[in-house]
């Protein structure tokens, strides 16, 4: 008979930490939805409506690991009450700013606390599992994020349009809320440093360091086409603006399958999962490069892309929390600044090479940084700091209860 999932209680506390990862990946990137309605309503430009995005990703870039290592000995369960605490009154008073500034204030509070969030949740939610199954829970975990960007935040935007944008606010400080006391009366009260998921379970340096060069490369590249993607659209494949909701919904659709996929396959085949998410990258953004101006071949190619970067996210959250050479939120912190550095610095080539070649290099160059994660992730085995003789059918640590202490 085959072992359950998880108990219960491990599966509720998982459920409450996906709706909080949900909230805040939807109110990082709420803002572009309700961009004009923002900027109307507090009498700025788009521009500057797009600075509270941006800004936003820059905060969580700086703070991520100082804040992590500044909190490490708070245990987890108090430390995320306290950020979804911050998050609801940062949220409310975004929703009740009457001028720019205090909302980009808020929007920094906001920040602040999702850098940290992103450090603590991806251990805390696999520490309830048992080791053969973690990668499954984190990418459980990691749909939270495909499902905003699926769902969320077309029904902030859709909210903000029938009512005003403050209301898309306030709803979310609701969320938050719900999260706020789930986590409260679920998460257990682990001390800190004894949670079972709270070291790496099989430390490696070297392969901690190729992941996180992986991940910016990967980001970067798949940024740098995503960010701009609505004027490749229009000018490139020669769609419609009206087709550009349809088509970003097929790929949300197509990264929530993803993140699903990568869930059946992450506990066992944790590197050749990795190594061939970044391979379809590379051939989406070159087909979509090569290929742009078919419209069929532009719906294959984003609907990929959009696999590819969902279950890729889910990969590393996993991936990390094997070979963290230390205190897994530490490690957790060091991939989520090269994450969101990737997302920076892909949105800023992008912008470049818009003025510059124009939209479709966007996609070219977007491969070709996908293909130097390629590379990278193909020779993260030499790079191991580990130098025991391992069977070659299987990348991955064995399980806790199975290995030598």
């Amino acid at each position: 008979m085959r072992e359950r999932f998880g108990s219960k209680s491990a599966i509720a506390t998982l459920i409450a930490l996906t709706l909080a990862v949900f909230i805040y990946v939807t109110t990082e990137s709420l803002p572009i939805g309700l961009l004009s309605l923002i900027a109307n309503d507090l009498g700025t430009s788009a521009s500057a409506v797009g600075l509270l995005v941006t800004g936003y990703g820059l905060i969580v870039v700086v703070v991520s690991l100082p804040l992590t290592r500044l909190t490490r000995r708070l245990p987890r369960r108090r430390l995320l009450c306290i950020l979804l605490g911050v998050f609801i009154v940062a949220t409310c008073l975004s929703a009740v700013a009457w001028n720019y500034w205090l909302l980009m204030g808020a929007r920094m509070v906001t920040a602040l606390s999702q850098a940290l969030f992103w450090a603590v949740v991806t251990p805390a939610a696999a520490g309830l599992f048992r080791a053969e199954v973690r990668g499954r829970a984190v990418s459980i975990l990691y749909a939270g994020g495909s499902v905003a960007a699926l769902a969320g935040i077309p029904a902030g935007t859709w909210l903000g349009q029938q009512t005003n944008w403050r209301m898309a606010f306030f709803a979310l400080s609701g969320l938050g809320l719900l999260a706020l006391v789930a986590v409260a009366a679920v998460l257990p009260n682990t001390p800190t440093g004894q949670g079972a998921a709270d070291r790496g379970s099989s430390p490696d340096r070297g392969r901690y360091l190729s992941i996180v060069a992986t991940t910016a490369l990967a980001i970067t590249g798949a940024f740098t086409a995503f960010t701009y993607i609505s004027p490749f659209l229009t000018g490139v494949s020669g769609f419609a603006e009206s087709s550009i909701g349809p088509l970003l919904l097929a790929r949300g659709i197509a990264g929530l399958v993803g993140v699903f996929v990568v869930a059946s396959l992450i506990d066992h085949h944790g590197w050749l999962t990795m190594t061939g998410l970044i391979g379809l990258q590379v051939l989406a953004l070159a087909g979509q490069y090569a290929f742009g101006a078919s419209q069929l071949t532009t719906v294959i190619t984003i609907s990929l892309s959009g696999f590819t970067l969902a279950g890729l996210t889910a990969t590393l959250g996993s991936r990390v929390l094997a070979y963290a050479p230390g205190a897994s939120d530490m490690a957790s912190a060091g991939t989520s600044t090269a994450f969101n550095t990737g997302i920076t610095a892909g949105a800023f080539f992008g912008s470049v090479l818009l003025l510059g070649p124009g939209v479709r290099s966007t996609a070219l160059v977007g491969a070709l940084l996908s293909l130097a994660a390629f590379a990278v992730v193909l020779a993260e085995p030499v790079f191991s700091s580990r130098r025991k003789v391992a069977p070659a059918t299987t990348d991955e640590p064995l399980p806790e209860d199975t290995r030598v202490t």
